[in-house]
């Protein structure tokens, strides 16, 4: 009984000895010239680079739409009607939304793109906006409200009012009814002036 009772106790010290050389292992070192992808600074940088909840709300977009829409020209003055499509998708693995919006404008074929973001570090939603009725890029930052159906926006910096000659700051309002319809109002405010509706639209998903 009692060379039974070694035996068992041999084997048992011989099973723990590799878990006891992989405890006492030192952590290999990432190779020269490579960063620690456990260091808090990359682990901090990783986290800022991942899309997340926010991102999923802008992935709503996602999809082939129709809109209607009227443009306020002038107090008062009834305003201009037209229609169109946009197409939107997310790029770069999730992180922004590509939207693509095309319609028929005083006569005229217009295209506008938006490229829509969250910035994880900033804490705000991001755009930048071009299309073929003028040259200028429009930039603008934005938040949502916790549920995220209504969300505000405003353009970084003021732009001139190829109309009036004015410097004019946006400010944009979408309010989601539901996954597949949301509007969007559009006021702008020239400098020393106050703040008016120039447009908005009514966006329904195919």
């Amino acid at each position: 009984m009692k060379s039974r009772w070694m035996m068992v106790l041999c084997l048992l010290a011989l099973m723990s000895v590799p878990a006891l050389a992989q405890q006492e292992k030192p952590q290999e070192k990432p190779p020269a010239g490579m960063p620690d992808m456990n260091s808090p600074e990359m682990q901090a940088m990783m986290k800022a680079m991942s899309p997340g909840p926010e991102h999923k709300r802008l992935a709503r977009m996602a999809g082939d739409w129709t809109y209607t829409s009227k443009m306020y020209m002038a107090p008062g003055a009834p305003p201009m009607e037209w229609g169109g499509t946009m197409h939107g998708e997310m790029i770069l693995d999730g992180r922004y939304l590509q939207a693509v919006w095309k319609g028929n404008l005083m006569g005229q074929p217009f295209e506008g793109r938006a490229v829509e973001g969250y910035d994880n570090m900033a804490k705000k939603y991001v755009s930048s906006w071009v299309d073929n009725m003028g040259t200028a890029i429009m930039y603008s930052t934005g938040t949502c409200d916790a549920d995220g159906k209504v969300c505000t926006s405003t353009t970084a910096a003021d732009m001139m009012d190829p109309m009036t000659g004015q410097m004019t700051s946006t400010r944009m309002v979408i309010t989601w009814k539901d996954d597949k319809s949301f509007n969007m109002e559009m006021y702008m405010k020239p400098a020393g002036g106050a703040e008016t509706k120039s447009m908005e639209m009514m966006v329904t998903k195919k």
